[in-house]
């Protein structure tokens, strides 16, 4: 079992514990970066207490690596507002680890609107012979995702720096989606990247029955629902949904000569 030193047992810690927080130019700041052997230690008792001790030594390790790159960015850009370790341990790493838990994702699989790397980072670790695409347009959040997949070893991880709309014709076998967009924009977005047989799995809240009703009756022609999961975080009251669709048909062709963005991939992809 970890052992913490309850004495001084981070490096990284400040004098004065009472803060979680603070501000610097405008964003929250962690007040306290643990090292990533604390941290993968703290892990640990995080999840043997939220029934997710089956995250092996290895990826628990990789996750508490991410955490301090994730941390140490945060001090110059607003990736995130939890800033609470034990926060980031559940609401994104069990939240982004869970969906394993819940239905079988489907590859190449693309995380659309990833941020810094949510779910998509955490799915690549659990998942890591598997091909995942990171969707990401805000260029300071791509430069961050180079530089995780290059300081973690991150391999057949590829980032597509620009929006996703319907112009993007790359075939994916799976789309993730924990951003806010509406899912009916998403749909209509990934209908020529989304292969037929293909998923889309959305990570939602629980109040989603009207975007939910709305994209059953705009969609049901391409899409069709076949999970839909409502559920808590292990041992937590943070309610969850996790609805995921399947492409039942392929959209009319489009005329690739009007179409002007045709370009797909991470400036620096092979």
């Amino acid at each position: 079992m970890a052992q913490k030193n309850k004495v001084n047992y981070s490096p990284y810690k400040r004098k004065n514990q009472g803060k979680a927080q603070k501000r610097s130019r405008g964003h929250l700041i962690s007040d306290v970066i643990y090292s990533t052997q604390e941290a993968n230690d703290r892990l640990f008792d995080i999840f043997k207490n939220h029934d997710f001790s089956h995250i092996e030594h290895h990826e628990r390790l990789a996750m508490a690596h991410y955490y301090q790159l994730l941390m140490l960015e945060q001090q110059n850009q607003n990736f995130t507002r939890l800033m609470k370790f034990r926060d980031i341990a559940i609401k994104h790493f069990i939240d982004c680890a869970i969906v394993k838990d819940l239905c079988d994702l489907q590859f190449p699989l693309m995380d659309l609107g990833s941020g810094p790397g949510l779910p998509g980072i955490v799915l690549k670790i659990l998942y890591p012979e598997e091909k995942i695409f990171l969707a990401e347009s805000v260029w300071r959040r791509v430069e961050f995702l180079q530089t995780v997949r290059e300081k973690m070893n991150l391999e057949n991880l590829h980032i597509f720096g620009r929006s996703i709309n319907p112009t993007f014709f790359y075939p994916v076998r799976g789309v993730i989606s924990r951003a806010v967009e509406d899912i009916s924009n998403t749909l209509n977005n990934i209908k020529h990247c989304l292969q037929v047989g293909g998923k889309v799995y959305f990570m939602k809240g629980p109040n989603v029955d009207v975007e939910l009703q709305a994209a059953l009756q705009n969609h049901s022609d391409y899409y069709q629902l076949v999970q839909d999961h409502s559920y808590q975080l292990p041992r937590t009251s943070h309610q969850r949904r996790l609805l995921v669709f399947e492409k039942i048909q392929a959209h009319p062709q489009v005329d690739l000569e009007k179409i002007l963005d045709l370009d797909y991939g991470d400036e620096n992809e092979d």
